[in-house]
């Protein structure tokens, strides 16, 4: 991709999460994701009605007046996004491949961030972490990270979202709301077993210190194989390639029911660890998805 094309990109994408997040977004965002806290505002004299475990009594002991101390909500939220950059994002057969549906939900989030004035960061992972943008505020911020998420190249193809999660474990002292964006095709972020080996899931460990919430990006051939006879597929993330007969009933039914026990396995580390979380494909509208992330 030239400087030229990408900076086009950039714009496109620019222009229509931007405008989503600005008319769409904005509210949700801002009602759903709120600050953690509350930081002293003001004192003010005592009303009738007000709790008296408010009162400053320094204040109205030198005042001769009860006065109460007037906390508001602490509104600065960072916010992290976790974007799957393995070999299995460069896959789709409908309208785009999965890497662009996650870089358009990634920066329809980003934006909606600093429209409300908070902080954002990214961490690309695939079996390691690739790369980390540490949060910060403002429109070139984001634009920088939309052209990371539309150029960026992972050394590795291989997935490993409990090393991204321990990655944000550790970078993120205070606590933040996380997105996980990916298609979420690994074994090991399901095993949420404690063991004297391993200790406790990353999944585990993540969803207590921070907001954690996953957002599902698949192919429908994630799901389910069309009947076109003899096909050789690859695997993006090893490179194996295998020869399956999608003519056979028994291999159509064989691939579904694997992407069943995945999703079944997923619903599972979801109720263990209350992780919100909304599953899209990359041919269905991904706005009423975020909406219906955001509502629950």
């Amino acid at each position: 991709m030239t400087s030229e094309e990408l900076l086009q990109r950039v714009r496109k994408i620019e222009i229509k999460t931007h405008g989503l997040s600005r008319n769409i977004f904005a509210g949700e965002y801002h009602s759903q994701f709120k600050g953690r806290g509350m930081a002293f505002s003001e004192v003010r004299e005592y009303q009738p009605g007000d709790d008296v475990r408010s009162i400053d009594w320094n204040v109205t002991a030198r005042l001769n007046k009860p006065y109460i101390k007037v906390y508001e909500e602490e509104r600065e939220l960072t916010v992290m996004l976790l974007v799957d950059v393995s070999g299995s994002r460069n896959f789709g057969t409908v309208s785009q491949m999965k890497r662009d549906t996650m870089a358009e939900v990634a920066a329809t989030l980003a934006f909606s961030t600093i429209e409300n004035n908070d902080k954002v960061g990214v961490i690309f992972f695939s079996d390691q972490v690739e790369k980390f943008i540490p949060p910060k505020k403002g429109k070139s911020h984001v634009l920088h990270i939309i052209r990371e998420l539309l150029s960026f190249e992972p050394e590795h193809t291989g997935t490993n979202i409990n090393s991204a999660l321990q990655y944000l474990t550790n970078a993120q002292k205070r606590r933040c709301t996380a997105f996980l964006i990916s298609d979420l095709m690994d074994v090991r972020f399901t095993d949420v077993r404690s063991t004297k080996e391993r200790g406790v899931a990353p999944v585990v460990i993540a969803s207590r210190k921070h907001d954690l919430n996953a957002i599902q990006i698949y192919d429908r051939r994630d799901a389910e194989l069309p009947n076109v006879g003899l096909l050789k597929l690859r695997d993006a993330e090893t490179g194996a390639r295998v020869w399956a007969d999608t003519s056979l009933e028994s291999t159509r039914s064989a691939y579904a029911n694997a992407w069943r026990d995945q999703q079944n396995a997923l619903e599972t580390v979801y109720q263990k660890t209350g992780i919100h979380h909304v599953s899209m494909r990359t041919d269905e509208d991904y706005v009423k998805k975020l909406m219906e992330l955001f509502h629950n």
